[in-house]
């Protein structure tokens, strides 16, 4: 398939972890835009309420990565639910604002349990169902911050650059069973949680707009699109890669 019809997600069944807010929200949306069925997961999700439809129009399921023993069986909800999975987004994860002097141990290991072992578990066991039919897209997302360093989010940046190179190992992996692994680095987006940021640390978005070449910070959406992309078979011979979406950020 060529031309416009390559974007489309008609068909596809999707897994977007993290939907509840921010990025995660905006790329369930523009799945089930595209045509995609979706399965939203966020620990923020009632369990009462899984299983049922959202008003993005796509079903909803309470996860928390943090309990990696219950991603398994949450996963075989999902390819009960879809009939399957096709495309698996690991959006979920958490911050840590901290001096690198101050990180509490507590915080560290939070955002390590998060970010780093539940995002390995949930590709996991999306790819034991696309390994077996031999095809998916895995789509990690990472952040600017796993592959230049700024200061005040030294775990956070650090459970990013495992990302990074979590999404490479795991593409040589499993690319021979024809199922790619990707990760979405975005650079600083506004989201209602980076926005709240401003609030607390308001020269946080000149420093990174500064640094930005397009002059601007990106939406939500920009982050969408890509996940659109990188899910469709427009990318079927794209893995492997760490695509950044930051506006120029890292081209310093």
């Amino acid at each position: 398939m060529s031309g416009l019809g390559a974007f489309s997600l008609q068909g596809k069944r999707a897994l977007v972890t993290g939907s509840e807010s921010g990025l995660g929200r905006a790329i369930a949306r523009a799945f089930v835009a595209s045509g995609s069925a979706v399965v939203g997961a966020d620990v923020s999700i009632d369990p009462d309420r899984s299983g049922s439809l959202g008003d993005d129009g796509h079903h909803l399921m309470a996860l928390d990565l943090c309990d990696r023993a219950s991603i398994g069986a949450a996963m075989e909800q999902v390819v009960e639910l879809l009939g399957g999975i096709d495309v698996c987004v690991n959006c979920a994860g958490i911050g840590g604002r901290s001096p690198a002097l101050e990180y509490a141990d507590e915080l560290w290991d939070r955002v390590m349990a998060t970010n780093v072992a539940g995002s390995f578990t949930v590709a996991r066991h999306a790819a034991r169902h696309m390994v077996a039919q031999r095809s998916g897209s895995i789509i990690n997302i990472a952040s600017v911050g796993g592959l230049v360093g700024y200061p005040g989010s030294v775990g956070y940046q650090t459970s990013k650059g495992a990302i990074v190179q979590m999404t490479r190992s795991l593409a040589v992996e499993w690319g021979p069973h024809q199922v790619r692994v990707n990760a979405i680095a975005p650079g600083h987006i506004a989201t209602e949680l980076v926005q709240r940021q401003w609030i607390t640390e308001p020269h946080l978005k000149e420093f990174f707009l500064s640094r930005t070449p397009l002059d601007r910070l990106g939406e939500p959406d920009d982050i969408a699109n890509a996940a659109v992309f990188l899910a469709s078979d427009a990318s079927r011979m794209i893995t492997g890669q760490v695509l950044a979406v930051d506006g120029g950020y890292t081209s310093h």
